[in-house]
């Protein structure tokens, strides 16, 4: 048995169990967790779980420990030094006139690798892009294509309904959305009243699907 604790990677990075080492942790807090390479930070999303070592379906990684002041500083720095990689990198995307638009990048919490993030149509051919980010930046360099969905969860925003998206809060993976939730909600089939920030379906019409679904099971017919 583990106890453990659910922890999103960097600002929009994986939710993935680590394990607490027997510290406490509470959520909200930043953490410094041991990294592929390294080490990387993160943000508690739950307190304190218990599971069994049949249930682990990956190495579990361990929490170092709770951020302390140096951390926090460590982090603040690498947020801002982020936004001249960004520039560089953008800068070299145009001068290989490459189709792909780049929506964030993030340090791991000591720098040993630069994550940048992008969009793109299609595949893209980006070995030459990284040889040229690696030479600059002396360090790891990894390029992650991103869908829409993802996209709007990392720059994050507000619904139509005034509340900040579901997406960059509380859910943890995209479950598949389907017109035929709308339908069966009765709803508007408008998509710009069913859309979401991303242009898809929003994720929230599968909140009360299978109990809108259940129900009518028992209800007579419109007009009946």
């Amino acid at each position: 048995m583990y106890e453990v604790i659910q922890v999103r990677l960097r600002e929009a990075g994986k939710i993935t169990y680590f394990s607490t080492g027997g510290m406490k942790f509470k959520a909200g807090e930043t953490v410094i967790v041991e990294a592929d390479r390294g080490l990387d930070y993160g943000q508690v999303l739950s307190e304190t779980e218990v599971i069994l070592d049949s249930d682990v379906e990956e190495p579990l990684r361990k929490v170092m420990r709770k951020a302390n002041p140096w951390d926090e500083h460590q982090i603040d720095k690498n947020k801002k030094k982020i936004k001249e990689v960004m520039a560089a990198c953008s800068k070299k995307i145009q001068d290989r006139k490459l189709q792909m638009k780049l929506v964030d990048a993030e340090f791991s919490f000591d720098r040993s690798k630069i994550v940048f993030y992008f969009t793109a149509e299609g595949r893209i051919d980006f070995r030459d892009l990284v040889k040229d980010l690696a030479a600059e930046f002396k360090t790891l360099i990894e390029l992650k294509q991103i869908g829409v969905r993802d996209e709007a969860k990392m720059l994050g925003g507000f619904g139509p309904c005034g509340r900040g998206l579901c997406c960059a809060g509380h859910l943890k993976d995209f479950e598949p959305v389907t017109i035929k939730m709308a339908k069966e909600q009765n709803l508007p089939l408008n998509p710009a009243k069913i859309s979401g920030l991303c242009g898809r379906l929003m994720c929230c019409l599968g909140y009360e699907y299978k109990t809108y679904k259940e129900l009518m099971k028992g209800m007579p017919r419109e007009g009946e």
